[in-house]
């Protein structure tokens, strides 16, 4: 026989008994004190290899910018004299310098678009070829991808040599036309399309692969759609591949930027380590300044305004990054 306790008989509920779960409604996740300190803590050792890295030289760099080191200083190993801020003073009212600025900054607009488009253009294709051809053309990429700049840059300057070169070569077997010891270098619009070139012939492979990856996330089902309405292919490209392909875009043409403004080797090497004023960017011309000229402050002054420069582009970055993590 069963007795049922009547409400007034009912002992009142224990606090550390544990009551079920009303209908409709989750329990209350209780969050661990540790776990919000546990992503941090497993990068910390990553944190301290960057600022150790990146860090120290950094700082290194801004304190030598408000000293006035030389030679002299280098060698006997004295503390540089204080000068605060004159070589920032010298930099910003020099000519030359906002030459190199306005040069570099045309550069990486040019290099960026033309890149963006022809790798958008081949991704573009390789959603239409057959498989086999398609990982063709990947695994040519990515040789292109995996070889260092430096060989890269080599080749080039051997491929447009005025003696040798067989660029001239292929040139001047056209009918009418004379190539033959010309120099790419002497007019700076023809030197500039050559180290533009080279800077978009490599950069395609990245951008091409990862918009093609990117492409196999737009829904077949909404440009199957989109054609039985009656869609052009350049329609369907504006309203539907565009929108879905721009987090990604952004993102791209971002590190794009960021690569391609701080240019050095290309122009390094074309040039064989003397490039001449028109083609001096940020990179070459800091570079010339402090271990050509023994100015090493001033090329450090100059390093730092470049960092500058690019930290709004960087900020750009990080803000899309968090904000495609926020969507997913």
């Amino acid at each position: 026989m069963s007795v049922v306790d009547s409400p007034a008989t009912r002992r009142p509920s224990d606090p550390g008994r544990s009551r079920p779960n009303r209908p409709g409604h989750a329990a209350p996740k209780r969050r661990s004190r540790g776990s919000g300190r546990t992503p941090w803590l497993l990068a910390l050792p990553a944190l301290l290899l960057i600022a150790g890295l990146l860090g120290y030289p950094l700082v290194r760099m801004v304190v030598l910018s408000f000293q006035n080191m030389r030679l002299r200083e280098l060698i006997s190993g004295r503390t540089p004299p204080w000068v605060g801020f004159d070589q920032y003073t010298r930099v910003l009212s020099d000519s030359v310098f906002w030459a190199v600025v306005g040069r570099t900054v045309a550069f990486t607009f040019v290099s960026v678009l033309i890149s963006v488009l022809v790798g958008l253009g081949i991704a573009l294709l390789m959603r239409r070829v057959s498989r086999g051809v398609r990982l063709f053309m990947v695994v040519a990429m990515m040789f292109v991808w995996a070889l260092p700049q430096l060989v890269a840059a080599q080749i080039f300057r051997w491929m447009t040599d005025s003696d040798f070169g067989v660029v001239n070569y292929l040139i001047d077997k056209l009918p009418g036309v004379d190539y033959q010891n010309h120099s790419w270098f002497v007019n700076p619009w023809q030197g500039w399309s050559v180290i533009t070139t080279l800077v978009v012939w490599a950069g395609i492979p990245f951008l091409a692969i990862t918009l093609n990856a990117g492409l196999t996330q737009v829904p077949k089902e909404l440009l199957e759609a989109a054609t039985v309405d009656g869609a052009t292919p350049w329609q369907a490209l504006r309203n539907i591949i565009l929108p879905i392909l721009k987090p990604l875009i952004m993102i791209v043409t971002t590190l794009s930027v960021i690569w391609n403004f701080g240019l050095f080797t290309q122009a390094w090497v074309l040039r064989d380590g003397h490039p001449e004023p028109q083609f001096q960017t940020l990179a070459t011309y800091s570079y010339t300044q402090a271990f050509g000229q023994s100015r090493y402050s001033l090329g450090s002054a100059i390093a730092v305004i470049t960092v500058l420069l690019m930290l709004g582009v960087m900020i750009f970055y990080i803000r899309q990054m968090f904000r495609i993590g926020e969507v997913d």
